[in-house]
């Protein structure tokens, strides 16, 4: 009984920890975001549209994985996208299972417009940072989002 009062500890220590920090950097992201960059596109909706321009066509869950969406995600955004004509989706003719994603014209020039806003907001973001820190910094948030049980 004495140890277990020992290790517990207050839950305002807590409030150091991963989940709020993390949750303060997505609001001040956000916000900047929503002021710098774009009112009606979202960073992940942003994201989908540069994979597309990147890679090109592909099948939604593919697209889904690199964006890291989950399904129930995927498919309202790419459906709201597609009633913007920002992209196209059709059924794979091979396997009438599968969604086809593409890019339009539009949603490849509304992403080209946007991403040095994008980027400007990221640097904005890491400017108290030296470069060897930002480099660390960005290493470090890669490995705590890629553990095997996400």
């Amino acid at each position: 009984m004495a140890q277990e009062k020992a290790s517990r500890r207050p839950p305002v220590e807590a409030l150091g920890g991963l989940g709020p920090l993390a949750r303060q950097l997505n609001q001040v992201h956000n916000r900047l975001w929503y002021e710098q960059v774009h009112q009606d596109v979202t960073g992940p909706q942003f994201t989908v549209l540069s994979l597309l321009d990147a890679y090109g066509d592909m099948d939604q869950g593919t697209l889904g994985a690199l964006a890291c969406l989950d399904k129930s995600t995927a498919a309202p955004m790419l459906e709201r996208l597609r009633r913007r004509g920002l992209l196209e989706i059709t059924r794979d003719e091979a396997d009438r299972r599968r969604k086809l994603v593409r890019i339009t014209g539009e949603g490849r020039e509304l992403a080209a417009r946007l991403a040095p806003a994008v980027v400007a907001v990221s640097e904005q973001m890491l400017a108290r940072f030296s470069p060897e820190e930002r480099d660390q910094l960005l290493d470090l948030l890669r490995r705590a989002v890629d553990t095997p049980d996400a």
